[in-house]
């Protein structure tokens, strides 16, 4: 069958006249945030992440893994803005250029968490390296062994005791996050080393208990950082920056500041850059 030509002339005319993207919603902004699971376990970025989205329009896939994995994203310009939790480890990718623009956001603390019977005395003890002497000796330690940030301040805490973590029988390793390391940790009856935001956020689900917190070693430090777009060209500065800036924002501390508090009588984390 032959097409009439002024038929097919009306269809190439219509197709013509279509108002370019009629039909498709124009492409939102996106972001890429690596983070620690820290983060994401306590449940701060199921409230902050909403709200960024809502008040600047920019979409955020979140990637929650370790502070190593969340820094090798960065290395690689897998990821657009990081919010990490180890300090020593994120300057050297500050130095390599890889990250920029870098913000205190928060901190809260590492805590020492166990049997409720506590074999090896923790509680008695006033130093976080007697406290991990005493483990060694007496209990058994859950790690997350993931190259994150509490697996660094772990490892910190074993030098700073004078012990090879290696040569420890009674010490495992998860390869997992803070919620997954604390679940296993609560089914051995073992000790783990946690920041408070992740067990306060899972206390009501596990048997482990407090057994050492306040020394001054054990504070946990969030900064957050771009990826640098010179280095990285795909990475969207713009947009990262509007995250860190809303991050750092007075009302957004704030935020931070009361996250759950009334839920558990204590902070999950206290902001930083308020004043600054």
């Amino acid at each position: 069958m032959r097409t009439r030509p002024w038929l097919a002339f009306v269809a190439v005319l219509a197709i013509a006249l279509v108002p370019l993207g009629q039909g498709h919603a124009p492409s939102r902004p996106s972001i890429i945030l690596a983070t620690t699971t820290s983060t994401q376990d306590s449940g701060l970025l199921d409230v902050l992440v909403p709200r960024f989205e809502k008040e600047r329009g920019i979409e955020v896939k979140v990637i929650a893994v370790g502070t190593g994995a969340a820094l090798r994203m960065a290395g690689r310009g897998n990821a657009d803005v990081v919010l990490v939790h180890a300090p020593d480890a994120e300057r050297t990718y500050v130095e390599s250029g890889d990250l920029i623009d870098g913000r205190l956001v928060m901190h809260n603390d590492f805590v020492i968490v166990g049997p409720p019977d506590d074999p090896a005395r923790v509680r008695t003890l006033t130093s976080a390296a007697d406290a991990m002497d005493a483990i060694a000796a007496r209990g058994v330690f859950v790690s997350r062994g993931d190259d994150s940030g509490t697996h660094a301040q772990e490892l910190a805490l074993w030098r700073a005791a004078r012990i090879d973590p290696k040569s420890i029988a009674r010490r495992e390793e998860t390869g997992q996050g803070m919620g997954a390391t604390l679940n296993i940790a609560d089914q051995k009856r073992a000790y783990t080393l946690t920041d408070r935001g992740t067990y306060l956020s899972l206390q009501k689900r596990l048997s482990l208990v407090m057994v050492f917190q306040g020394d001054p070693t054990l504070r946990n430090v969030y900064h957050v950082y771009a990826v640098n777009q010179a280095k990285h060209p795909k990475a969207k500065r713009a947009e990262a920056r509007a995250f860190m800036e809303f991050l750092v924002s007075p009302s957004v501390q704030q935020a931070i500041g009361a996250f759950r508090r009334d839920l558990y009588g204590e902070s999950l984390f206290f902001p930083d850059a308020l004043g600054r």
